[in-house]
Order: C-alpha cells, then sequence, then structure tokens
C-alpha cells in the first residue's frame, strides 16, 4: 500500500506538490490524471524514490523509499522519456535490468516481445516511439516488481497497441502481487482499465475515488415530461448535479440508485426515458463542479 500525509515538493520558488494526501490500496490500478505541470511526474519520482519530499509522510508498504535499496527492488519507474543504453536490444536492457530485479521474468519478457510483434535483438535506437514506449512497458512488467509506476505509458501508441497494453496489465494484477499506478493527461487514457482514479490540480488533489463506486453512484438520464410541473418537481426530488434542456428533452446528471432514479421518473409519466452510460470524463466534470472546480477548464 502507498500512503501519503501532505508530502510537498518545491524547485526554488515553484511548488510542484502541495501537501498531497493520497492512498493506493494493492492488486488494483491507479490512474493519475491532471493536466501538464499538475505535478503528476514529480509525484512518481518522489513515489519511485528518485526524489525526496521537502515535507509530510510517504509510505510504501510502511517504509520509506528515498536511498531504501531494498524498497526499490519492488518498484519499477518508466518516466514519460524511456531511456535505453546506445545501441541496446531489448534483450540487452532485459539482461541489465535482471542484474537489479532478482524476480526478473526473461522469458515472459521473450513472449510478450513475440506476441506484440516486437525483435528482441534489434536496436531499440531503431524502433519508432510507439515501439520503444511497447518495449520500456514489458521490460518494466518483467522486472517482477510489486509496484509499477508509468508516465504517460500509453502516449504514442496507436488504438490496437494500447488496448494490447491495457490488457496486458490488467493480466498481471489478476495472476500476481501487482499494483501499476499510471499517470495521464488525458482522463479517456484511464477510462477503461483503472480501479481508481485520482484527480491532481496545480500540484494538489482535487479527487481521488474509485471508479466503479463513482459509476454505481452517478448517472446520466434523459428524458421528456408532458407537464412542466412534474418536471419542475422531479427536479427538487432527484439529487441533480447538473442539468440542461433542450427543446422538450431533459437531460440530468443525478447522484443515487440507478433504479430509484429511474422509478422517480417513471412516476411523473413520461414520454420518454433513458439510462446513458456516462464516461469517466463527464463524471470527474460532475465531481468537480460540485467541489468547486470547472474540469472542463482544467483540461482546455
Amino acid at each position: 500500500m502507498i500512503k501519503t500525509e501532505k508530502i510537498c515538493k518545491s524547485f526554488g520558488e515553484q511548488k510542484a506538490v502541495n501537501e498531497v494526501s493520497l492512498t493506493i490500496g494493492d492488486n488494483s490500478i491507479f490512474g493519475l490524471a491532471g493536466t501538464n505541470g499538475a505535478g503528476k511526474s514529480t509525484l512518481l519520482r518522489m513515489f519511485s524514490g528518485v526524489l525526496k519530499p521537502d515535507s509530510g509522510k510517504l509510505n510504501i508498504d510502511g517504509k520509506t523509499v528515498f536511498e531504501n535499496t531494498h524498497m526499490k527492488q519492488e518498484i519499477f519507474f518508466l518516466p514519460d522519456t524511456a531511456w535505453f543504453f546506445r545501441n541496446a536490444t531489448g534483450e540487452d536492457m532485459a539482461e541489465y535490468y535482471s542484474m537489479f530485479f532478482p524476480k526478473y521474468n526473461k522469458k515472459r519478457f521473450d513472449s510478450l516481445m513475440d506476441k506484440i510483434g516486437l525483435d528482441k535483438k534489434r536496436k531499440i535506437s531503431t524502433f519508432s516511439k510507439g515501439m520503444k514506449r511497447q518495449t520500456a512497458l514489458i521490460l518494466g512488467i518483467c522486472a517482477g516488481t510489486k509496484y509499477l509506476f508509468c508516465d504517460e505509458t500509453f502516449d504514442g501508441l496507436d488504438p490496437v497497441m494500447r488496448q494490447a497494453a491495457k490488457s496486458i496489465l490488467a493480466y498481471e494484477v489478476s495472476d500476481r502481487e501487482f499494483t501499476p499506478v499510471i499517470a495521464s493527461h488525458n482522463l479517456r487514457e484511464l477510462e477503461d482499465i483503472c480501479d481508481h482514479v485520482g484527480l491532481l490540480h496545480k500540484g494538489g488533489v482535487l479527487l481521488s475515488k474509485d471508479v466503479e463506486e463513482m459509476r454505481l453512484n452517478i448517472h446520466k438520464v434523459q428524458c421528456v415530461i408532458p407537464d412542466p410541473a412534474d418536471e419542475e418537481r422531479l427536479l427538487k426530488e432527484l439529487h441533480v448535479m447538473q442539468y440542461e434542456k433542450r427543446l422538450s428533452l431533459l437531460t440530468m446528471v443525478v447522484r443515487g440508485k440507478r433504479q430509484e432514479i429511474l422509478e422517480k421518473i417513471d412516476e411523473m409519466e413520461p414520454l420518454f426515458a433513458e439510462a446513458i452510460p456516462l464516461t469517466l470524463e463527464e463524471i470527474f466534470i460532475s465531481e468537480t463542479e460540485v467541489a468547486g472546480y470547472d474540469i472542463r477548464q482544467l483540461f482546455s
């Protein structure tokens, strides 16, 4: 488990991380969302023990990470720009990492490189940007560490390879003790893989919630209520987070249980009613507006 309590990190007068408190549970995929400059990369570097917090507490499995060699054997950090030795092949890098990570799985590395269609004996410098990111991710997964910290892992991957990468991560979580933390400026990148998502803005945490819990308790519904008085009563009786009216169609984002919301709408004898799945971005828009922020401005 990763636990932080009001950790801060500044570079000169620039405060990159400002009193961040987070709890990241084991065997789940945690998404760290935020605009460029929100503090995601700095936070991951502190998780990895590359940087030391200026203040606050940071513990992983109850231990500090900075200058803790034993703990670092359980952590693999993938920066936004993958680094490889000059003229190294994938096989060379796997051999190198196996010297530092006791549980490195070379057979798994060979298997994944083959399945993805990457030549482990080819120089990585000749790979495209996407191929380099795929290779880096495979190298990280095969390190056998408990924690994998990924900074913009899916950036530069085509849709097919992005889905393949997500599938590999999901399999690893189900197969062994493994906790990936994925930082991205794009909520859609985290949509179908993360169990829990935290939203950073200007170095602080705006929101940190379980994705499934949010989906079960926030719903988007559309309906046509013939009687304006019933429509007004409905808006008052439901926990409406936001709504808009276009001609006769009322679209609402409502907090509560789906069945109870639809039953309440049915009481108004609607001409039409349906529930529509919310995207992760729509959920966060609703949640952050309640907290007094407009996420559409943060990510525009």
